[in-house]
């Protein structure tokens, strides 16, 4: 019993004594940090059981380190987790599942989740024809089966329901509650056949005509004086007897289409040629003149009745030559042109050190030569420069000519976080920022003159891409202010010859430093008696701007400041 009554004031006391640190020690709460402000949105691929369904992120986003799916079917056993970036999970059974993503930035995890519903595909058929072609301008409505309360999603986004109109060429699919319908329908369209086999005409005797009706999904069935020429079933027929000649197509889903044209032969032969294909250097033209002999009227392929045309790009040229008023004799010469159709390096560039670029003038079998002598298709541009071709192919020359230029990645140094004193000021330069840059108030000024504590920030960026720097700059009530001049005369005329700090209080840990528009320090001293005269190593110094650093404590307050500034030699 004594024990019992030892063991309970023990407890008291014990309990006593917790209270009391208690009350000594200050309280503090814990918040639990919030959650990472990211979200990472995924999609998945189907919603079909027993089919591979690819979960991937939506955003493309570099700061992700890693990944962890959790596709919420622990049946699966190890299948139900991934570290892949594009996860993939078969799921077994109908039903419906929690996914989640955590992504990893620098460490810190992120965590999404999203509800699927897997179910069974629905089985279905589109009625035949499953490929249908159509004339051009028609449409078709495909229907998918009416289930329920589900939700449809054909390959093309514009259409919801159970059904849509199929008006361009292509695969319609439907997926019925994100699952894809395993059967699918073809649609194509036919242009509509323009046939015209042109005028009717008297050749002279030993001329032949081809006829052409070429259409696309067409079948053909040739005609002499309406009666059916057997085998004749190409889109083209050579006429060499008189006769009045049709053509009959039929187009896939736009019908039948005819034409009609009477040939006849007579006269006299006129033998007659324009002579052979002509291939023409880029910008070059060529007039076509058939010579016969007694011509009386020509009719060109371009509608021209003159006895000359000019051509200036590619086609067949054909011409029908009328022959003393009594019969027409034809030819065709295929006018094409070179394939160096101009080398065109691109336009003036630039590229970041460290990189290359790939110039081509490239155009087959030819002769090449470049700035330096070689003679390669491509050139390896690796320094700045001008670069230039020479292409020949056959006859035809091209050439032309490109200026690169680099840049370097950019290095913004504002220095470090400086103290000013109140109704002081100091000047930031963009060091390292190039030419295209902005402060924080999106200005471009060369100088920015600091009167005011604040953070202050300038962007850059060229080819290499984009860089920031920023620094803070604090004020204080200074009893001890130093002051350096802008600018100084070391031309030894007794007058402003000396770069020294102006000051009116006791100075410790003094070091001042003064640098040339490289970053080479060309004077430091530790005495704010010493002056510089504007000289390194006895040699005097060109005009110029020079960058000073000044550091130095108050000894009378201890408060330690440093500055920075620049000034200017002039003579």
């Amino acid at each position: 019993m004594r024990s019992l009554i030892h063991c309970r004031i023990l407890c008291l006391l014990i309990l006593l004594v917790a209270v009391c640190i208690s009350m000594a020690t200050p309280q503090y709460s814990y918040a639990a940090p919030a959650r990472s402000a990211w979200l990472t949105p995924f999609t998945y691929s189907s919603t079909c059981v027993n089919t591979d369904i690819k979960f991937a992120i939506t955003t493309e986003d570099e700061t992700i380190d890693s990944v962890l799916w959790d596709f919420g079917d622990p049946p699966s056993g190890v299948q139900n987790t991934s570290g892949k970036m594009i996860g993939s999970h078969q799921y077994a059974t109908i039903g419906t599942y929690t996914v989640t993503l955590i992504a990893y930035r620098a460490g810190v995890a992120d965590t999404t989740t999203l509800s699927i519903t897997v179910v069974q595909p629905v089985p279905y058929n589109f009625p035949e024809p499953v490929d249908t072609t159509l004339c051009e301008g028609q449409t078709i409505v495909l229907s998918a089966p009416v289930v329920a309360g589900a939700t449809y999603e054909w390959t093309r986004k514009d259409s919801v329901g159970a059904t849509i109109v199929a008006d361009t060429t292509g695969t319609y699919r439907v997926k019925i509650n994100g699952c894809e319908v395993p059967d699918s329908v073809n649609v194509f369209f036919t242009p509509i056949p323009e046939i015209e086999l042109g005028d009717d005409h008297l050749l002279c005797i030993n001329e032949a005509i081809r006829l052409d009706a070429t259409s696309q999904d067409g079948n053909y069935q040739w005609y002499r004086d309406f009666t059916p020429i057997a085998g004749e079933n190409a889109s083209t027929y050579v006429v060499t007897t008189s006769g009045t000649y049709m053509v009959q197509v039929n187009a896939g889903g736009c019908g039948i289409f005819r034409d009609t044209v009477t040939i006849n032969f007579g006269g006299h032969e006129h033998p007659f040629t324009m002579g052979p294909d002509t291939l023409l250097c880029p910008g070059e033209s060529i007039v076509l003149a058939p010579q016969v002999a007694g011509a009386s009227g020509y009719s060109w392929f371009n509608g021209s009745k003159n006895p000359t045309v000019r051509v200036s790009s590619p086609v067949d040229a054909w011409v029908f030559v009328e022959v003393d008023n009594e019969c027409e004799v034809l030819d065709t010469v295929r006018v094409d042109y070179n394939r160096l159709r101009g080398v065109n390096l691109g336009g003036d560039t630039t590229i970041c050190k460290g990189e290359f670029l790939v110039l081509t003038a490239d155009f087959g079998q030819g002769q090449y030569l470049w700035q330096d002598g070689s003679d390669q298709a491509t050139y390896y541009v690796r320094e700045p420069g001008y670069f230039y071709v020479r292409a020949q192919i056959g006859r035809c020359i091209s050439s032309d000519t490109i200026h690169v230029t680099y840049d370097d990645t950019l290095h913004i140094n504002l220095g470090p976080d400086s103290t000013i004193c109140k109704g002081e000021r100091i000047r930031l330069y963009p060091n390292g920022a190039g030419t295209n840059y902005k402060w924080q108030d999106s200005t471009n000024i060369p100088v920015f003159m600091v009167t005011e504590p604040g953070y202050y920030a300038v962007v850059a960026n060229n080819t290499c891409g984009r860089a920031t720097d920023s620094v803070l700059v604090l004020a204080k009530d200074c009893e001890c202010q130093v002051w350096l001049p802008n600018a100084f005369t070391p031309n030894g005329d007794g007058k402003n010859d000396y770069f020294r700090p102006i000051y009116r209080c006791l100075l410790s840990d003094f070091k001042l430093s003064v640098y040339d528009r490289w970053g080479q320090r060309i004077f430091f001293s530790t005495d704010p008696q010493v002056s510089w005269t504007g000289r390194q190593n006895g040699v005097q110094m060109n005009v110029g701007t020079y960058v000073w650093v000044m550091e130095y404590t108050s000894a009378s307050t201890q408060q330690s400041f440093r500055k920075t500034g620049a000034v200017t030699i002039v003579y």
